[in-house]
């Protein structure tokens, strides 16, 4: 890497630079980006697991200059290495719940008998396996005294992180998706992709969770939710179109959103969150979402705020074959992300009368 006294945040990359082209160390970084290139438990198309590489790659074209935050370059971020042994693995177990997907759409019978019981006890094995590596991984940094995010791989990587985090307090989430993520072991896969938050609601020191740009969700989800006793929050994207539409301006509902959260603030944030045009490869995109300035809006508003962002992750980035649009938008999104985790919590601003 590059000496800090001779970086140039104005100049291109060095190929022997970190995340960003920054080249801050391990030892010396505030910020740890843990990439988890998992995508076992995909329901509809696969990729994620290709995206922390994808991300690091489109990160060297970032431009480092932040109008809001001062000499944003000198943030301290690094990104672990992506755990190949991990990605191989997430191959080879993505076919083995390709098979119990077949044999529970095709051959429920058999999925229930004992063959599909050992497919399955494969991919659940996996999964734990991953979500202990992951909360290892957040506990040894917070433990060191640094600050942890997340870079999927599928929606099911951050349980570990959230776990970790979880023992250091409490904490809401603010979840931006397009999905509730509230079913119960989906597909029988106890740590599916479209579980993650069921199972984050498990986690006593998680406050509350706060879900933002939800635009497709079942029954089954709608019912945790209005059970929940305003443990889970939904804002409707239909609905905040709505309000948009009938003249209530974003910054407003903003504003009305971070009110439900704790001081201490866990982002989890599912690219396809987003508005498809920025996310065109992501597994399972959905018409309607946020776009690019009102995301970045709400997470801003929540450090003006005086909340501070305790975690993030960002995951279900999946690089297409012939571009880079979605990790360069993911890039860009972590590298705001990022930032704003690092100033949170220094600063308030003043309510006006």
């Amino acid at each position: 890497m590059p000496a800090k006294n001779t970086f140039d945040p104005n100049g291109p990359a060095n190929e022997n630079s970190g995340i960003f082209g920054l080249p801050y160390t391990e030892k010396e970084a505030e910020l740890i980006l843990i990439p988890v290139p998992w995508d076992v438990t995909a329901s509809y198309s696969t990729g994620s697991g290709k995206g922390p590489a994808a991300i690091l790659e489109a990160s060297t074209q970032v431009d480092l200059f932040l109008q809001d935050v001062p000499n944003a370059w000198e943030h301290k971020i690094f990104m672990v290495p992506v755990p190949e042994d991990m990605r191989k693995q997430s191959k080879k177990v993505r076919k083995v719940a390709e098979q119990y997907i077949d044999l529970l759409l095709y051959n429920p019978a058999l999925a229930a008998a004992a063959e599909g019981k050992e497919l399955l006890t494969v991919v659940n094995s996996a999964c734990h396996e991953m979500n202990t590596w992951v909360y290892t991984q957040a506990k040894k940094y917070i433990k060191a005294k640094k600050k942890v995010a997340l870079i999927g791989g599928d929606h099911s990587t951050p349980l570990g992180i959230i776990q970790a985090l979880a023992e250091t307090g409490s904490f809401s989430i603010l979840h931006i998706d397009a999905h509730c993520d509230l079913r119960k072991a989906y597909e029988d896969f106890t740590y599916s992709h479209a579980s993650i938050m069921y199972n984050a609601l498990k986690i006593k020191n998680v406050k509350n969770i706060v879900q933002v740009g939800i635009r497709d969700w079942c029954q089954e989800e709608q019912d945790i939710i209005a059970k929940s006793k305003g443990r889970v929050k939904a804002y409707f994207d239909e609905n905040l179109k709505n309000e948009q539409y009938d003249g209530k301006s974003w910054s407003k509902l903003c504003d009305e959103m971070i009110k439900d959260l704790d001081q201490r603030v866990y982002i989890s944030f599912d690219i396809d969150g987003l508005d498809p045009k920025l996310c065109p490869n992501t597994g399972t995109p959905v018409p309607g979402g946020l776009e690019y300035h009102q995301a970045l809006m709400l997470m801003k508003k929540v450090v003006a705020s005086g909340r501070k962002i305790v975690g993030f992750d960002v995951v279900e980035v999946a690089p297409g074959k012939d571009d880079e649009w979605d990790a360069n938008v993911g890039a860009r999104l972590i590298y705001q992300m990022a930032n704003q985790m690092l100033v949170s919590g220094k600063k308030v601003t003043s309510k006006k009368k």
